[in-house]
């Protein structure tokens, strides 16, 4: 069985493949000074619940943005999977193109989004991924990753609307009824909400008018949810984008047909 994890600014996801299907997936917030040993605890009380043991994993592949964190996941997979596992960006070939200035500059998270996107829907596209960051990535129509843009999340803008203006509360992220508020509140979560469709969809027009050709629009992350019954522009929604990309990228390494 194969495990694979996924580490954002914000969550880490693990998640079991047993060569067919994803047969467990789990999410812990993202902690950099973890280390290998508490994730250890952690993870074998939820793979117990599955009827799962360390033995049964025999295969590890790793994307993480969080470089400090990289260190103590390789040593989850070497200590106690006894596997040394396969990392996005060091020795994992991804067999795709990167068509940017500086290639070394590519997010683990992207390109393996990129991949996961290519698989299932061919090229070109467009990757929305809203998580703590908001990206819009550009794959062509022969999977290259060939840049895009970088936006705040909502979440982010939502705390930092809080953190600088003294008078403005905390509140929650959803969907106002109204576009109007009635109140500080509402005109908050009108604010950030519809603020955040429009800066999708302007995005995506505008990325669409310079590429010059019809592209495909899938959203995925941790929030992307909130945006599905409001953008206009995103034709899929795709929760296993990443998944799909890691899974894609382990058997390329293994040559595993799909």
């Amino acid at each position: 069985m194969l495990l694979a994890i996924e580490q954002g600014n914000t969550n880490t996801l693990f998640a079991v493949h047993d060569g067919s299907e994803w047969v467990a997936q789990w999410r812990t917030a993202t902690q950099s000074t973890r280390t290998a040993d508490e994730y250890a605890v952690w993870l074998s009380g939820l793979l117990t619940l599955q009827g799962l043991k360390f033995g049964d994993l025999t295969g590890c592949i790793i994307s993480t943005v969080v470089p400090q964190s990289l260190f103590n996941l390789r040593n989850l997979a070497r200590r106690y999977l006894k596997v040394d596992p396969l990392i996005v960006g060091e020795n994992a070939q991804l067999d795709i193109a990167i068509r940017i200035d500086k290639p070394s500059e590519a997010g683990a998270d992207r390109l393996v989004n990129t991949i996961g996107a290519y698989v299932l829907y061919g090229g070109p596209l467009i990757v929305v991924d809203s998580g703590t960051a908001t990206t819009f990535d550009v794959v062509g129509a022969d999977g290259a990753f060939e840049g895009g843009v970088i936006a705040p999340g909502i979440n982010m803008s939502m705390e930092a609307l809080h953190a600088a203006a003294a008078r403005l509360p905390r509140v929650a992220i959803q969907k106002p009824d109204r576009v109007v508020g009635k109140d500080t509140v509402g005109a908050m979560q009108s604010g950030v909400y519809w603020g955040y469709v429009a800066l999708i969809d302007g995005l995506i027009d505008r990325i669409k008018a310079e590429y010059g050709q019809p592209m495909t629009v899938v959203a995925t992350g941790g929030v992307a949810s909130l945006f599905e019954s409001a953008s206009q522009r995103i034709d899929r929604f795709d929760h296993d984008l990443t998944l799909r990309g890691l899974l894609e990228i382990w058997r390329r390494n293994h040559h595993i047909p799909a």
